[in-house]
């Protein structure tokens, strides 16, 4: 059996779309064990990936170098003795771990001048692997292989205890169909709608009947009481009080998922629900949500991606011109209002 540790990605959108990468191994290496080194924040999703082995914490905040302990760590995991490691991130550091535990074969894209710490440094071409899940994918194969394609789409599946148990925990029922809104966005402001789009939508939609349940993390809860407090009093917010599990059953659960540009995004789309994904200053031609069932909302203005934090122009036309009227068709035509 052979044995392989991934060093995986710090965002949970990302590790969503490392899975197809994880899906490919299991094919060409059968019967392989898949380890993932990453973020804690990480670890609910992926011990929720039938690939994964198991998730290992990945102790190092984002952006420390901490040699010493990267020493440590790479030392602790030889006693594993994996056989081949593959690192998703692109930064040096993130490649010491794998060199210090003597992982024999070691793949990656070159990165920050990486050779050495990998063995089998690989050259990125962006054009013929323009998307994030493409990149990952490609670290699968054989150096010189490529993606097998239709390329496979992340897949996530809630079980129904998963389902109950959410609910009862979080005082829910399923009386009306549920419409979910993501409203937030870990990056940063310019990939977020606007609080008062999400507030009109919502109320569109309690008229129609729905449900309306806002999921984030604890940053996003101001948020989300901000959309409550915009005219939607029976909206329950949720930010702050699920865990990714949580999340995943609560999603399984929407006739209806409006997102930014998200982690949550990504696990929507790999649950096949119905969703409108609103896209700013980030591009859904590197990020997409992979599946049919989701239609990314985007206006075409020159400025737009950008890709910053925070707007640089300070208009932030590419949400503010993003109106509820426009989404609001969007979502008549994909839900059938």
């Amino acid at each position: 059996m052979q044995k392989i540790l991934v060093i995986g990605p710090s965002w949970v959108g990302d590790c969503m779309l490392m899975q197809p990468m994880l899906m490919r191994l299991k094919e060409r290496h059968i019967d392989c064990q898949i380890d993932v080194l990453a973020p804690a924040w990480t670890a609910g999703l992926l011990n929720a990936l039938p690939e994964v082995n198991q998730a290992i914490v990945n102790p190092f905040p984002h952006g420390a170098l901490n040699i010493r302990g990267r020493y440590k760590l790479g030392l602790h995991l030889r006693e594993a003795k994996y056989d081949k490691t593959i690192v998703l991130p692109n930064s040096w550091k993130s490649a010491l771990v794998p060199f210090f535990a003597q992982i024999p074969s070691r793949t990656g894209f070159i990165g920050e001048a990486r050779y050495g710490l990998l063995n089998d440094a690989r050259k990125l071409d962006k054009t013929v692997l323009p998307l994030m899940v493409e990149r990952f994918a490609q670290l699968a194969e054989a150096p010189l292989g490529e993606i097998p394609r239709p390329l496979a789409n992340p897949k996530l599946i809630a079980s129904q205890a998963q389902r109950d148990a959410t609910l009862q925990k979080l005082n829910l029922s399923l009386e009306q169909p549920v419409a979910i809104f993501c409203p937030g966005a870990e990056y940063g402001p310019a990939k977020r709608w606007p609080i008062s789009y999400f507030a009109e939508t919502a109320q569109r939609l309690h008229q129609q009947g729905f449900a309306v349940w806002l999921i984030g993390s604890n940053k996003d809860r101001e948020v989300a009481e901000n959309i409550v407090a915009l005219g939607n009093p029976a909206a329950r917010n949720l930010c702050g009080l699920t865990d990714l599990n949580d999340a995943i059953a609560l999603l399984s659960l929407a006739q209806l998922v409006v997102s930014n540009d998200s982690g949550l995004m990504h696990l929507a789309a790999a649950l096949d629900r119905p969703m409108l994904a609103l896209f700013g200053s980030s591009s859904p031609q590197f990020t997409p949500p992979l599946s049919a069932q989701a239609e990314v909302v985007k206006l075409d203005i020159k400025c737009s991606p950008c890709f910053k934090r925070e707007c640089p122009l300070g208009h932030f036309n590419c949400m503010n011109h993003l109106t509820p009227d426009l989404v609001w068709q969007k979502i008549q035509t994909l839900i059938k209002i």
